[in-house]
């Protein structure tokens, strides 16, 4: 699925702004529900509309809204691309039926070809879920079990199993595509170096009797080009490599011809770096390179999980401003925007697949099919990025205890996910995010690249004791050693109140939280097998209620609205010299 763009054979307008709201919780209404609210698309509607009692809302809802199809899109497939649904989404378009997006917080399509009438006004209606399920890859919930349990027994409020906001909603761009009818459907490029030259093996999918041609430019002068049935392989004679001191992209153009006649044209940015480990290192472009940066979450106030352009160009100059060069998209793929920002300006990224929480005691055919679906999918729509270095399966899967995690099942399971992963995508590296209650005895680091864990020493236990937790820390990296690959913690931190301090070791101020990733930082920082670290969070960011949380999760170095606490101070100083 190529990204929305105008070309010569393509082009598009966005049908994003207010759209009509109507929850539907008995799901007893249709594509032509009376609408009894507004929302902004993208947005969620749990703060948009809490007012009117929609904050913890969880269950079906119609969003809908008029669009003009443009006269020239006649004769042309007629396609509506949306960016993300949170989480499951059916499409009507006058009141057919015309597609469906089944995988939370990625792509999906809707051919309308055969109802929008260029020239004329198509009536656009999504019925949107943020029911969880028991069989999703973040396994959830059932409304109807939720129902039928006594208050006490839930553990959250609104009912989820992850620790962030059970958003709902349409969270990124919506637009109408005309697209021609013989077209490249899908472009795969991968980069390899030998010395100061390059190959950029060029694969797309598209019409077979069709002659696909490439050109490679660099500051608009074309360094290579070539033609053939599908693959190419372009050679790049002193090649300028990405990477985040010199992000160079160069410009791909993909041209379809048959017969003479131009059929398609595609663009698309390409950074040539490869990606590697040796030891306990990993390698960009066969140096070693120490991972530092954050977990975040796509989360802003009002506009919950919604793709927020301004709030998403705040935090990656917080990133900057203290000196990171690197996040992971916990807990799912971020939007396209951010990797395509995180490709020009030099950022690392791991990419996340959306597996929370995996329960090895319910995990089902289905579950293994889902996981399988939402790799291919994340894979097909990144796989592009030079600022994507590592696929990260799962966040702390077998999160109830260590007896769940050596069950039978999860090591199969997760052989099963990684052999699937390597076998889409050999050109990086793959991961995933141990939790602490699960120990260090986890069979998928046998077939990891990188080594991932997520630690809370000093905080979930030992609480309040930083030098014991530092303590324990080292006590499993040095066991962890043994398995000759680099460590990278994918999550440490501490939570703490905007305002707070004390002149001792206090939990939830902002010294205590300061102090804590200063001590775990000296430590990963200087352990010969650690080649990465990241803070849990960048951003305080919002959770479903509980009595762990004070409204949201405080582990952010800056507030949700973006204002800094003392730890971000520290790390400004450490990590990029300015005090």
């Amino acid at each position: 699925m190529l990204r929305t763009q105008r070309t010569e054979t393509r082009d598009y307008v966005e049908v994003s702004g207010l759209w009509g709201f109507a929850p539907d919780p008995k799901g007893e209404l249709g594509p032509d529900a009376l609408l009894t609210h507004e929302l902004a698309v993208p947005g969620s509607w749990n703060e948009q509309l809490a007012e009117a009692g929609f904050m913890a809302y969880v269950g079906a809802a119609w969003l809908t809204r008029e669009v003009f199809v443009p006269q020239h899109f006649s004769g042309r497939r007629i396609v509506l691309r949306f960016g993300s649904a949170g989480y499951t989404a059916d499409v009507y378009a006058n009141g057919e039926q015309a597609g469906e997006g089944r995988l939370p917080y990625l792509p999906f399509e809707a051919d309308v070809t055969s109802v929008a009438v260029p020239g004329e006004v198509m009536r656009i209606a999504v019925r949107v879920s943020n029911e969880e399920h028991p069989d999703g890859i973040t396994p959830g919930v059932s409304l109807e079990d939720y129902r039928r349990w006594d208050a006490a027994k839930a553990e959250y409020f609104p009912a989820t199993r992850p620790d962030f906001y059970p958003y709902g909603g349409l969270h990124r761009p919506v637009y109408l595509m005309a697209l021609p009818e013989e077209r490249i459907e899908a472009i795969r490029v991968e980069t390899a170096l030998e010395g100061s030259s390059a190959e950029v093996s060029v694969e797309a999918v598209h019409a077979h009797d069709a002659v696909l041609s490439a050109e490679l430019s660099l500051r608009g002068e074309v360094v290579a080009s070539g033609e053939g049935a599908g693959k190419l392989t372009l050679a790049v004679e002193s090649a300028e490599l990405w990477a985040p001191e010199s992000p160079t992209l160069y410009d791909l153009e993909l041209r379809l011809v048959k017969g003479g006649e131009l059929l398609d044209v595609v663009r698309q940015k390409v950074g040539i770096r490869t990606i590697d480990t040796r030891g306990h290192e990993i390698l960009l472009n066969g140096k070693p390179i120490f991972l530092k940066g954050f977990g975040r979450h796509e989360d802003s106030d009002v506009a919950g999980r919604a793709l927020n352009l301004p709030v998403m160009v705040k935090d990656f100059g917080l990133m900057e401003w203290v000196g990171a060069n690197s996040f992971r998209t916990s807990h799912y793929p971020y939007a396209e925007e951010q990797l395509e920002w995180a490709d020009r300006h030099g950022v690392l990224v791991i990419s996340e697949i959306a597996s929370v929480n995996l329960d090895f005691r319910q995990v089902s055919h289905a579950t293994r099919v889902n996981h399988f679906a939402a790799i291919e999918a994340q894979m097909a729509r990144d796989r592009n990025h030079p600022s994507v270095i590592m696929w990260s399966l799962a966040n702390e899967p077998g999160y109830l205890g260590e007896n769940e995690y050596r069950r039978p099942e999860a090591a199969d399971y997760m052989a099963a996910i990684f052999a699937h992963a390597r076998s889409l995508d050999s050109s990086r590296l793959l991961t995933h995010a141990n939790v602490q209650y699960a120990g260090i005895e986890d069979s998928a680091f046998e077939h990891s690249d990188v080594i991932g864990i997520n630690r809370y020493r000093g905080w979930y236990d030992s609480p309040a004791q930083i030098e014991r937790g530092v303590a324990h820390l080292k006590e499993e990296l040095d066991t962890l050693t043994q398995h000759g690959k680099p460590i990278c913690i994918w999550e440490f931190g501490a939570d703490a109140v905007h305002g707070e301090h004390a002149t001792y070791d206090q939990m939830f101020t902002e010294d205590f939280q300061r102090d804590f990733i200063e001590a775990q930082l000296d430590l990963f920082e200087s352990h010969p097998a650690v080649a990465g670290a990241h803070i849990w969070n960048l951003c305080d960011f919002m959770t479903a209620q509980h009595h762990r949380r004070v409204v949201v999760n405080r582990k952010g170095v800056f507030t949700r609205d973006r204002k800094p606490k003392r730890a971000a101070f520290m790390l400004r100083k450490r990590w990029s010299g300015d005090a």
